[in-house]
């Protein structure tokens, strides 16, 4: 997507005539100083929203060239527009700038000097006058009339981490989930357990060939003072201790490491030994997608290969439940096919509506579920208008139930390394949370998905949800 200017006109210097002036005004937010921190390079944290509450217990400020930059937007757009090069700029600041403050940047000509050649008095203001900033700068105008036809510059996605942020803030309180780490053995995977552990989520339990382990440990910076490590002979022992310790009462979650998902899900869900628990095991992404206003559940897209009616029916509940456990106090669960309407000839259209109908007459509980939706008419309100779907689910779902693992994943991926989604993700309705990030997941959603098993594990034990509790 881009960004489109309406048609700029950049004067000589032969048309602008002394004491002419222009100005802008703008409105300082907390993604203009996040992004001039990128741009600059500038770190200080009294600049960032977030870290400067956090280190000074005080808003973010504008940095002063923020403010300076403000002058080249008038001269660059306004006067004497395209085509201008800066030659010298004196500034001197008297107050600051905080998120949200509106201000107004003038430039007036002083004096027009040969050579082509401009001095301009700047003066940048608040909205009620106080001024921030006065100075001179000189400059030269185009040699000749410039006239623009439009610029197009592409659009930035900032990605704030903001609703998982809201989930991290959730399980403050909550004890410590002792959780079985299966082949911590890389700096990735180890990593991630070391935040979650700093962050008061998880208790480690870290399984697997003790010098690898303590090697990745020692690349990382974490000396594992009082950490618990079970000791196997190689990774592909890791999951069977880490599943043996579930049974032994001393584990309340399972994570998965440096180990393929199959060699963890086969001892998860094999029916001798493992953690089945009378519902069929399904996995869940949750999704922090930029411009999506909630976090949204796609599922499932991780281990149910072609699941029949019976399976979709448990992946839907699976869903609910955790959807319920992050604060979705009644989740709209879209059943996805490529059209909307039932067809014979594509079987996922006959599951939907199945799958809708056994959620009405109470086999599938606590939910909304419409089906079959095409992902259009899913997510977006007008799409379903357009369409003419009557429903309390298209347009607005919380959760997209996939016709098969294939497209659940294809979609789950697009939307994170397209859409720039942050994700986190969970394997559902075995006898505790299982952690089951891929390998190439960073830090962050391995986090994530330990927030999530923290949820999920207070809801299942006290069948509320964290973040209604913490609701006024």
């Amino acid at each position: 997507m881009t960004i489109s200017a309406p048609a700029l006109v950049g004067r000589a210097w032969d048309d602008i005539a002394q004491g002419e002036t222009a100005s802008l005004t703008r409105v300082c937010t907390p993604n203009d100083l996040i992004v001039f921190a990128h741009a600059s390079g500038n770190l200080n944290p009294v600049h960032l929203p977030g870290e400067s509450e956090q280190e000074t217990g005080r808003t973010a400020i504008a940095p002063a060239m923020w403010c300076g930059s403000l002058f080249s937007a008038v001269f660059g757009n306004r006067l004497p527009g395209p085509g201008t090069v800066y030659r010298s700029q004196a500034l001197r600041f008297h107050a600051r700038v905080e998120a949200g403050d509106a201000v107004v940047a003038t430039v007036t000509v002083r004096e027009k000097l040969p050579g082509n050649l401009l001095v301009m008095d700047c003066r940048l203001e608040k909205a009620d006058g106080v001024l921030i900033a006065d100075g001179v700068a000189e400059i030269s105008p185009p040699q000749n009339r410039l006239v623009t036809d439009g610029v197009v510059i592409p659009e930035l996605t900032l990605v704030p981490r903001g609703k998982f942020s809201r989930l991290l803030e959730a399980c403050r309180g909550l004890p410590a989930m002792p959780t079985a780490i299966a082949a911590p053995t890389d700096e990735n995977s180890l990593g991630g357990a070391w935040e979650a552990t700093k962050e008061g989520l998880i208790e480690p339990i870290l399984v697997g060939p003790e010098a690898a382990i303590r090697a990745a440990a020692e690349k990382i910076g974490w000396n594992l003072a009082g950490v618990r490590i079970e000791a196997t002979a190689d990774i592909h022992a890791a999951p069977a201790r880490a599943v043996a310790l579930v049974h032994e009462a001393r584990a309340e979650a399972v994570m998965k490491g440096n180990i393929h998902s199959d060699e963890v899900l086969r001892h998860v869900t094999k029916s001798d030994g493992g953690l089945r628990a009378g519902r069929r095991i399904s996995h869940a992404f949750v999704l922090d997608i930029p411009g999506h206003e909630g976090l949204m559940i796609i599922t499932d897209a991780a281990i149910n290969i072609l699941p029949d009616l019976m399976t979709k029916a448990d992946i839907v509940q699976n869903a609910i439940d955790l959807a319920r456990a992050i604060g979705i106090e009644e989740p709209r669960v879209g059943i996805l096919s490529a059209i909307e309407t039932i067809n014979p000839a594509i079987p996922s259209t006959v599951d939907a509506a199945a799958l809708a109908k056994m959620a009405e007459r109470g086999q599938i509980t606590g939910g909304l579920v419409d089906g079959p939706l095409a992902m259009d008419n899913a997510v977006d309100l007008e799409a379903a208008r357009t369409k003419g779907i009557h429903s309390t689910v298209a347009g607005r779902a919380d959760v997209l139930v996939a016709p098969n693992l294939e497209a659940g994943n294809m979609l789950a991926k697009q939307l994170v390394f397209l859409s720039q989604a942050d994700t986190g993700g969970l394997v559902l309705g075995a006898k505790v949370p299982v952690m089951l990030t891929s390998r190439a997941d960073d830090e962050h959603a391995r986090l994530m998905s330990a927030a999530l098993a923290v949820l999920y594990g207070h809801w299942r034990r006290t069948g509320r949800s964290r973040l209604q509790e913490m609701t006024p």
